[in-house]
């Protein structure tokens, strides 16, 4: 229980979560507008996207086991919560030409709480 009160303080002293976000919120978030691409946890690998564990500080387009495309090889991004919240909200805007087919989400309490969980899958 720690660990996610760790990630929530980390986050607020960056000042992007509002006192909406959880990590249950962002746990049921990622299953309904992510997990069918994504994979996230022990063992998680590429599916239709790649997997997610370990987000945060990793560079676009650099796991080796998904095909990523060239838009997002070539972006430069290094997902930090702004880029990552940014991406979430509208992935064109952030990466043109990306292969990500995502209507975006709106409600910054959601990124937040989305951005809370995502922190809580470390890279294996």
């Amino acid at each position: 229980m720690i660990r996610p009160l760790l990630l929530l303080l980390t986050l607020l002293a960056a000042g992007l979560a509002h006192a909406e976000a959880d990590v249950a919120t962002g746990d049921a978030l990622f299953k309904r507008n992510c997990g069918n691409c994504h994979k996230v946890g022990q063992g998680a690998r590429a599916a239709f996207g790649p997997q997610l564990n370990g987000i945060i500080g990793r560079t676009a387009g650099s796991t080796t086991d998904y095909r990523y495309s060239p838009a997002m090889k070539d972006s430069a991004v290094v997902w930090s919560p702004e880029t990552l919240s940014a991406f979430i909200k509208d992935s064109e805007a952030v990466v043109p030409g990306n292969k990500m087919r995502f209507w975006g989400i709106g409600d910054q309490d959601k990124i937040d709480s989305l951005l809370l969980y995502l922190q809580t899958q470390p890279a294996q």
